[in-house]
């Protein structure tokens, strides 16, 4: 008879707050929005007197996959820290970008430290042609078809700021056009 009331007990003070797993779902909804992509981890180890302290680095791209991209870089003591905190990084740096339906609008080619990266659009159909880095921006974003290549560097961090860089730099050419006669 005591371990009934124990289960009573229990089970009262799990529904003294019903709202609660409301709470974490609405959370975990919002949170679903968004694409997250880890793209590269990291271990980064700094010689000190008593020895090697070793951290990790996680490059975490956000997206909503209707326009709006963001990256991060986290760094901390261990990988899930490391790839928490990429992932705030990235939703505090969201950007919107002008996509042109499935495709982006226009060629660009656009350099970040020794890494450069050519987008061109493609034509319905095509699929992402891109690596690493690239893609997974690309397909944060929420591009479908288009045509890639990086030159110079391949360092993954490097890539991945390009391409956000090149997607920034995406204008509405029907949009420049009304500015320009208006001005």
């Amino acid at each position: 008879m005591v371990t009934d009331t124990n289960k009573i007990q229990k089970n009262d003070k799990n529904n003294s707050r019903p709202g609660r797993s409301r709470r974490r779902r609405q959370r975990n909804q919002e949170e679903s929005q968004f694409i997250e992509r880890v793209i590269k981890i990291r271990r980064v180890s700094k010689v000190v007197k008593g020895g090697r302290n070793l951290t990790f680095n996680a490059m975490v791209v956000v997206g909503d996959g209707n326009g709006k991209v963001g990256a991060g870089l986290g760094s901390a003591a261990a990988v899930p820290d490391a790839v928490r905190k990429g992932t705030i990084y990235a939703k505090k740096n969201m950007n919107n970008i002008s996509l042109n339906g499935p495709t982006i609008p226009h060629e660009v080619t656009t350099k970040f430290s020794g890494s450069k990266v050519l987008l061109k659009p493609a034509a319905p159909g095509t699929g992402v042609i891109a690596g690493g880095g690239v893609r997974a921006v690309l397909e944060a974003v929420g591009v479908t078809d288009v045509l890639s290549k990086t030159f110079g560097s391949s360092n993954t961090i490097n890539i991945v700021r390009a391409t956000l860089s090149a997607l920034e730099q995406l204008r509405d050419p029907k949009t420049v056009i009304a500015k320009r006669r208006e001005g």
